[in-house]
């Protein structure tokens, strides 16, 4: 009998915004079963996988520049919309399909794919997870996600958290799988560079009014101001009029238009990896760049300046040695992680990060190798929330079983110029709405 001839690992993303994208197509090369291992899926000997990118078309989607500055590349990568994504999934077999949605996408998806594959033989696994830290929703953003294979948790304490919600409801929390932020890495911190370079990574919705995104931005000048020698960098997650994961309606780069900051001062864009490997001091209200500074041993500040509040997530550094003010950062100081909650974050730089996600591959495996899975089976069903789910699957166009609704968005081919122009219009209108009218309106209101 001829040996078997090697056959690739399929793999396909659906993301909603740059970070999603970032964080579906790095976790799928984390969790591709290793080559190595015998149970290799459908029979064959495995070679590196093929990753299909699919763009879900919103508000969020990246543009072209987002997606270079992300820096992850794929064998494909397209726009599409809800029902154009089924359609794929049924007309192409995956091995693995990653869903790096907002919950609401994620549980559409589940549905539709569950229709999609209905009645077949072998379907792909599903996976899913969170970009960064849980601080808010917890159990919405879990019971939306509940369904797919694996739910990946960034960390123990987020692992232990998933599976209480789910047990606390009566749902299966088998699919919770610790595994950890996958953009984490680079070199550790060795000591202070020259200059010396403090930054502050901002948030697309944290804070999310004028006045404190101004306080925030005239401390951070200040701080340039005192300390000349150093270089003091705003990293700045988009340019005006893209968006990103959240909507961000007071861009920092308009707010700083009117300040007058020292020559010490700049914004600076691009990957937030290749930033750190300047950065002597990271602050930021509660970003996941956090997390990625603590992991490198960077000495890291997370700020009280404004409340330490759920709405800001910041209560989610409490405990971890991190907190401080302006003030104090002003006059030297710099925080000290403590290690016993960083363990518990994931972020330990001792060498434990490179098998964070053997679990999840093991996983994997043992489910790509199995002769058939079960049908997908969300909590949320027309039975458990008839007055939440048909509302969610209606956003994306699916009817209550999961099925494309008639006259769902679509397209057999790529826009021509003209629909290309009309689509970029009416995203320039919608972005013009959030960061311009929305806030008149808002201030208006307050009169």
């Amino acid at each position: 009998m001829p040996p078997s001839t090697p056959k690739s690992l399929r793999i396909a993303v659906l993301a909603d915004s740059d970070t999603r994208w970032k964080w579906g197509a790095l976790t799928a090369d984390r969790i591709a079963p290793d080559p190595s291992m015998e149970a290799a899926p459908r029979g064959g000997a495995q070679a590196g996988p093929a990753l299909d990118g699919f763009l879900l078309r919103g508000r969020a989607t990246p543009t072209a520049r987002q997606l270079d500055e992300v820096g992850v590349r794929a064998d494909s990568l397209r726009e599409v919309t809800a029902a154009e994504f089924l359609r794929a999934m049924a007309e192409t077999s995956y091995d693995l399909v990653v869903l790096a949605l907002v919950g609401g996408g994620v549980q559409a998806m589940l549905h539709g794919l569950g229709r999609v594959w209905e009645g077949l033989e072998k379907r792909p696994v599903v996976v899913t997870g969170y970009v960064g830290v849980v601080y808010e929703k917890l159990a919405d953003g879990l019971l939306l996600r509940h369904g797919a294979d694996l739910v990946l948790a960034n960390s123990r304490q987020d692992a232990e958290r998933f599976c209480a919600v789910y047990e606390g409801v009566g749902a299966d929390a088998s699919s919770v799988t610790e595994v950890a932020l996958p953009f984490l890495g680079g070199a550790a911190y060795q000591g202070e560079h020259t200059p010396y370079t403090v930054v502050f990574a901002v948030q697309p919705s944290v804070p999310d009014n004028r006045g404190d995104r101004v306080y925030l931005l005239n401390r951070l000048i200040r701080h340039a101001r005192l300390h000349p020698q150093r270089e003091v960098l705003l990293k700045l997650r988009s340019r005006p009029g893209e968006h990103t994961t959240h909507i961000e309606e007071l861009p920092y780069q308009k707010l700083v238009q009117r300040l007058e900051p020292p020559a010490n001062f700049r914004l600076v864009y691009g990957n937030m990896g290749e930033v750190l490997d300047r950065t002597d001091l990271l602050v930021t209200i509660s970003s996941t760049a956090a997390l990625e500074s603590l992991h490198r041993r960077i000495p890291t500040a997370v700020l009280t300046d404004l409340g330490i509040r759920e709405v800001l997530g910041n209560h989610h550094f409490v405990g971890s040695g991190c907190l401080a003010s302006w003030d104090q950062l002003d006059a030297g100081h710099r925080p000290v992680p403590d290690e016993e909650w960083v363990a518990r974050q994931g972020v330990v730089p001792d060498g434990s990060y490179a098998h964070a996600f053997d679990a999840a591959r093991e996983r994997i495996t043992k489910l790509l190798a199995s002769p058939g899975l079960p049908p997908l089976t969300p909590y949320y069903t027309p039975v458990t929330a008839p007055g939440y789910l048909p509302g969610i699957l209606a956003r994306h166009h699916l009817g209550p079983d999961g099925t494309p609704l008639p006259g769902a968005p679509a397209h057999e081919r790529e826009p021509g110029p003209v629909r290309q122009i009309v689509r970029r219009a009416a995203r320039g209108a919608y972005r013009h709405g959030v960061q311009r009218v929305a806030p008149v309106i808002r201030r208006m209101g307050e009169l």
